[in-house]
């Protein structure tokens, strides 16, 4: 189902669906057999260590026996081996997205304040102290995948940033990725794909210390090895096929509209591809638009199965019930291609990343050029949960100062709740300090309490 069924409840007559997707819903996030696979791997790992890890890794990644760690030479001098372009576009893309980042950590200011006399409360913000970072070549190298992941957590200050990436045939990593990774301050790179790739780092079995947090996207064996593995490690989210919404009407150009929801269909076949609009006349245009591009696209066997299985355009009856429907849908990546964006951006609240006016496209903060982070919540995620940004490799730390002056009015009364509660203990780690500042006998019952 498209939308939940008590929404489109409430918008009954209010909406229609020019083409709907041709499967009910995106492919189940947990497969049964994916399940199963990944947990006897995490559990042969975890039992037989680094070798057992090395044995997947000759199984599933060819490894021929070499070094499975990348030497800081290799890594250093993986510029070298690019196209001048490329290596100059990678450079931009790294430098834009630590750029935000570090500004996003200007903004997370520790703070200590006085709630009354006596009594001082406070946060520092602390980063965690070891990551690691999967960096996926699979079908596509993400090049980007590193700023977003290492350069966000250096940028945090993370001491020390592992990162993990499946070698390429022939058995060695794809040097756009590790130049990326190389730029964003990554410590430590490893050629290992996939769940044992995560298990190592989560485990402590690549010479370091286990990673206390896990972050980077990856194929449906990755994303449940990270479900698995939550606990042992913290995860950035657990994500699920790339999604892209627009909301348009009939300013916008049906074209544009077309290439924006098949630059994110291209991710996989199962990658849903949305529109919602108050023009009937665009929606058809779209539709039209679309077949036109997958006519000549290189990619079309992948963005033309997602666009037929996954792939909807849907007509609201006006701009409200459009912001109702894509709240509801809560999609990964949001464009608003409208003659009134402002609107639309003071209205939606459900999304993971917006992307307002034509001249904004998912693919600029894909590439890293926008700055933002593209580690975002998918399958309806973005109702409760944020994208991956430097808060959350920073831990909020609290703290609280209470002086003699402010122990009267604090104690006594958390001796009443402990009293009510029946946590004698607790009640006396008050009474004690009522005690200590002189404002108790000892033995006798706090005033409030008698």
């Amino acid at each position: 189902m498209l939308f939940t069924p008590a929404v489109l409840k409430n918008l009954h007559g209010s909406y229609r669906h020019l083409k709907e997707p041709a499967v009910d819903a995106p492919a189940a996030q947990r497969d049964p057999a994916v399940i199963t696979t990944v947990s006897e791997m995490l559990g042969e790992i975890e039992a037989g260590g680094i070798d057992a890890v090395l044995r997947y890794s000759k199984k599933l990644d060819g490894w021929d026996g070499g070094d499975i760690e990348l030497p800081a030479a290799r890594i250093a001098s993986s510029g070298d081996r690019l196209p001048a372009d490329l290596r100059a576009a990678i450079e931009l893309g790294a430098a834009r997205t630590q750029a935000f980042a570090r500004v996003q950590r200007e903004h997370l200011r520790d703070f200590d304040t006085e709630l009354i006399p006596g009594l001082r409360a406070g946060v520092r913000y602390i980063p965690v102290s070891r990551v690691g970072a999967y960096l996926p070549a699979g079908r596509f190298p993400l090049t980007a995948s590193a700023f977003m992941t290492v350069g966000v957590a250096k940028a945090a200050g993370v001491p020390a940033v592992t990162a993990c990436t499946p070698p390429q045939p022939g058995g060695f990593a794809n040097d756009a990725v590790v130049y990326a990774a190389h730029l964003s301050g990554v410590d430590r790179l490893f050629v290992l794909g996939g769940v044992q790739a995560l298990a190592a780092m989560a485990f402590g079995l690549l010479g370091d210390l286990p990673v206390d947090m896990l972050v980077g996207a990856g194929n449906a064996y990755v994303a449940e090895a990270k479900r698995q593995l939550f606990g042992t490690a913290a995860i950035d989210l657990l994500a699920g096929p790339s999604e892209v919404a627009v909301i348009a009407d009939e300013s916008a150009d049906a074209e544009l509209v077309a290439a924006d929801l098949l630059g994110q269909a291209e991710h996989g076949p199962n990658s849903p591809a949305a529109l919602v609009t108050t023009s009937g006349e665009l929606g058809l245009e779209v539709i039209a638009a679309v077949e036109r591009q997958l006519a000549t696209l290189e990619t079309a066997p992948i963005a033309g199965a997602a666009w037929r299985d996954y792939g909807s355009v849907t007509l609201a009856s006006s701009r409200e019930v459009a912001v109702t429907l894509m709240d509801d849908l809560a999609p990964e990546h949001l464009e608003i291609l409208t003659a009134d964006n402002d609107y639309y951006h003071a209205a939606l609240r459900n999304y993971g990343s917006l992307f307002i006016g034509e001249w904004s496209t998912v693919a600029y903060s894909d590439k890293g050029m926008a700055g933002t982070n593209h580690v975002l919540p998918t399958a309806g995620g973005a109702k409760h949960s944020a994208g991956l940004s430097v808060s959350r490799f920073l831990k909020p730390l609290t703290y609280q100062r209470v002086a003699r002056e402010a122990t009267s009015e604090l104690a006594t009364a958390v001796a009443v709740i402990s009293e009510s509660e029946g946590m004698a203990a607790h009640r006396a780690t008050a009474t004690m300090r009522l005690e200590r500042a002189g404002e108790l006998v000892t033995g006798q019952t706090p005033p409030a309490l008698a």
